[in-house]
This record gives structure tokens, sequence and C-alpha cells, in this order.
């Protein structure tokens, strides 16, 4: 048996409704941000929003999720495909990190392409901040275009 690892997903509170059908695909076929999983077993522990700007359920749910055995916690790719983005990203990502002791990965499922050609037009992510975001979501076309 593979080791396991432990994840939960904290998605945009504008998202709340979705069922996820995305972040779970990913999860079973190891791309998108799971890639790095490749060789373990991964157990969602826990699925939540952030409870809308400015992130109230951010103070909270980490906690919850820690207790329910997650050791990584994932934003949702919504959260960096959503127009406009998550304002909040980094802040979020740093107070988890730095309060829980949880690794943070921002992205799920591959960036579909749709969302990929409408932010280059905009130069949404043009700031080189943002590479280092997208780097886990942002594969080739093919992926993209898959998760489209």
């Amino acid at each position: 048996m593979s080791e396991k690892v432990k994840i939960g997903i904290i998605i945009c509170d504008r998202y709340k409704s979705c069922a996820g059908g995305k972040c779970f695909r990913s999860i079973k076929e190891r791309v998108g941000a799971f890639d790095i999983y490749k060789d373990k077993d991964v157990e969602l522990v826990g699925y939540t929003s952030c409870g809308g700007c400015p992130g109230g359920n951010i103070e909270y749910a980490p906690e919850e999720l820690k207790k329910n055995g997650a050791e990584v916690i994932h934003f949702a790719t919504g959260m960096v495909v959503g127009y406009p983005p998550c304002p909040y990203i980094k802040e979020f990502k740093n107070f988890i990190e730095t309060k829980y002791g949880l690794k943070v990965v921002v992205g799920t499922h591959p960036i579909p392409e749709k969302y990929y050609l409408t932010h280059t037009k905009l130069e949404t992510w043009k700031d080189a901040e943002w590479d280092e975001l997208l780097k886990p979501t942002l594969k080739e076309k093919e992926i993209r275009l898959a998760y489209d």
C-alpha cells in the first residue's frame, strides 16, 4: 500500500453550490495540483467555502479540517480562475500555514482552457506573483481542454 495524504479543499464562496466534479475528477486522475500525489493515496477529509469576502471561514475551517486529519489544504482552482481572482489568496495561504502549520496548495483541477484564454486577454495573470500561484494548475493545452 502506498503512503496516504489527507487533504481538505476550500472553495471560493461564489461557488459554494459547486458539486466539486472537476476537483474530484482531478483527484482521481492525479492531474492539476493533485499531480504531486501520483504515488500516494489521497483521502479528502473536508470540503467547504471560504465563507465569502473577506474569508470569515478561513479563521475556523482549517482547524476542523486539521482535526479531521488534513495535512494539506488545497484552495480550489475557482479561487484563481473566477473573475476577479480571489484578492486575499496570498493572505489566506500565509494565515493557514502560520496559524495551523498546514501546507497550502493553490489549486485543485487544471485550469480550463476557456478561463486561460479569458484571463490571458484580460492580462489578469501578467504579474510575476501569479506565476507561483498558477504553477500547480496551469498545465499544457491538452489537459486544459480536457477540463473545459
